[in-house]
């Protein structure tokens, strides 16, 4: 009977601990979700910014592949006169 009750107990204590790992691990999601900026509304100056964000990358791509253009032309300009 002495050992039933030492089981018992090692698995309420197993128990408890497994509740209060779980109970840890769900608020660590909550606090990282609310501390998340990518989960905060987004506001009139971060559409904003991100409008100057795309025309910025949009003038990017357009110059790296301007630049991209002349290289290859260069290139085959070079490779004529060998």
């Amino acid at each position: 009977m002495n050992n039933t009750r030492s089981t018992k107990s090692v698995k309420t204590a197993a128990g408890r601990l497994g509740a209060l790992l779980i109970a840890g691990c769900l608020s660590s999601v909550a606090f990282a979700q609310a501390s998340d900026p990518a989960a905060a509304p987004v506001t009139h100056a971060d559409k904003k910014a991100a409008k100057q964000q795309a025309k910025a990358d949009k003038e990017k791509t357009e110059a790296q592949a301007d630049a991209d253009k002349a290289n290859a032309e260069a290139n085959l300009k070079d490779a004529k006169k060998q």
